[in-house]
């Protein structure tokens, strides 16, 4: 009798994965040598930290400065490092070594996931993706290290290694003070450094290379640089600079004259202070301004902001630029009864206006579920609520002074919330992605029904 022999999906392997690792970095926070009290942390306390760190998401129910020892923020930039490459590098890693014999399907997959021509690319492209990261991560901290060397003394190498690698993972953990980056709401080379590691994590490494190949095709032959690019790059980075510019405009206008927030600034200050506040809402997570203590206009663009996220096949969470883009195209293209999708003169496929369709779907029932979970066991206003549940499904970690505030069942919500809100649409994006027999399948018959 043969036995039957046991394969996980691809699915399982990236559930899995991400569970395991929260749960390996839960027990370590847990134990003494990780609390700065030298004391044991309560479990939940532990788990919830693990959860925001490995699905890079920020929100925290004690201070991260003073709450861990040296050891304990050792495991939690490892685990934010982990949780943003895990999705795009270590789980191809574990696949290859682990599927020594990796049926076609999940080649596929993972070619189709890294926008590669063949599959003996690969490989190659994962160490591209690393040696990438770690570069613009120790550019990140040198300069960092010259404002927080002259402030911290030689610890503020530490704390220019730990914010860079946060910033790039779209974590906004930070261990220099208990209010985020507040203290340097107003200081350019911080604001600076912090955006464009928070937009080069955000924009998916797809879109480095690409770029980086149209500049190399540009200086041997006169070529048109944005034409150039492939539609994804087109379209992750118009998004991106649309959402931010006009997230910007829109935070200055609406906090202009708020004296809880950027009122009593210098116009320049005014306008970094704004500009920030739209880049770390693409899930980055860093505030440098009270999140409570902006106006509710601001906060319902921030939420628009944190639901969307940023681009494929990058650190950010939120269903992504690219879905966005082809939601709001495919839904145009419907109002002028097209058939077909078009953006920058080519054509969408059906399978990519159903993916963004489900993984939106995915996002806003995840957000809604959580939403009245929290709102049933918390004692909060509609907005705070909202405002942390959405930046817990898109892993963004920004919050209205609600999550330190959390009962029990209240922290069990977000780290649900969270877990699910990184691992669920990539879920959907292989699910989407597997390849299947057409043939001998029975339909069932066509019948119209009502819409709208």
């Amino acid at each position: 009798m043969k036995k039957q022999r046991l394969t996980i999906s691809t699915t399982h392997i990236i559930l899995l994965s991400f569970l395991i690792v929260i749960l390996i970095g839960a027990v370590l926070l847990s134990l003494p040598i990780s609390s700065a009290e030298k004391k044991a942390t309560p479990f939940v306390d532990a788990l919830f930290t693990a959860t925001t760190s490995t699905c890079v998401t920020g929100l925290v129910v004690t201070p991260t400065v003073s709450s861990w020892s040296v050891f304990g923020h050792i495991v939690i930039l490892l685990l934010i490092q982990i949780g943003g490459l895990g999705v795009i590098t270590i789980m191809s890693i574990l696949m290859i070594l682990l599927h020594r014999k990796m049926g076609i399907s999940d080649r596929l997959l993972m070619q189709d996931a890294f926008n590669l021509n063949s599959l003996s690319g690969l490989v190659r492209f994962v160490k591209k993706v690393v040696i990438g990261t770690f570069i613009i991560e120790g550019i990140g901290a040198l300069l960092y290290m010259t404002v927080f060397i002259p402030d911290f003394g030689l610890k503020g190498i530490w704390i220019s290694v730990f914010t860079s690698v946060s910033a790039f993972c779209n974590a906004g953990i930070d261990i220099m003070a208990e209010n985020s980056l507040c203290n340097y709401a107003v200081n350019p080379m911080i604001n600076l450094v912090t955006c464009v590691l928070i937009i080069l994590g955000g924009i998916g490494y797809i879109v480095w290379w690409d770029v980086i190949r149209v500049i190399k095709k540009a200086s041997s032959s006169k070529i048109k640089l944005f034409r150039s690019l492939s539609l994804h790059s087109k379209i992750a980075i118009s998004a991106s600079l649309i959402l931010i510019v006009v997230g910007a405009v829109l935070i200055f206008a609406f906090e202009y004259n708020n004296p809880q927030t950027i009122k009593d600034y210098t116009l320049f200050d005014k306008i970094q202070v704004s500009l920030f506040q739209s880049v770390t809402t693409r899930t980055a997570g860093f505030a440098s301004v009270p999140q409570e203590n902006l106006t509710n206009a601001s906060s319902i663009v921030c939420l628009l902001l944190m639901f969307i996220g940023g681009s494929p096949v990058g650190t950010a969470g939120g269903i992504k630029t690219v879905t966005f883009v082809i939601i709001i195209a495919s839904a145009f293209a419907s109002i002028r009864n097209k058939e077909d999708t078009e953006l920058f003169g080519r054509q969408l496929t059906k399978q990519a206006v159903s993916k963004a369709v489900a993984v939106t779907s995915m996002s806003f029932i995840i957000m809604f579920v959580s939403t009245v979970l929290l709102s049933a066991v918390t004692d909060a206003s509609a907005l705070d609520l909202v405002y942390e549940t959405v930046s817990a499904t898109a892993t963004v970690g920004l919050t209205r002074n609600l999550t330190a505030s959390l009962n029990g069942i209240g922290k069990l919500i977000i780290i649900a919330t969270m877990y699910l809100g990184r691992v669920g649409p990539i879920s959907l994006a292989i699910a989407f992605n597997r390849k299947k027999d057409n043939q001998n399948i029975v339909r069932n018959p066509t019948e119209e029904i009502v819409v709208g």
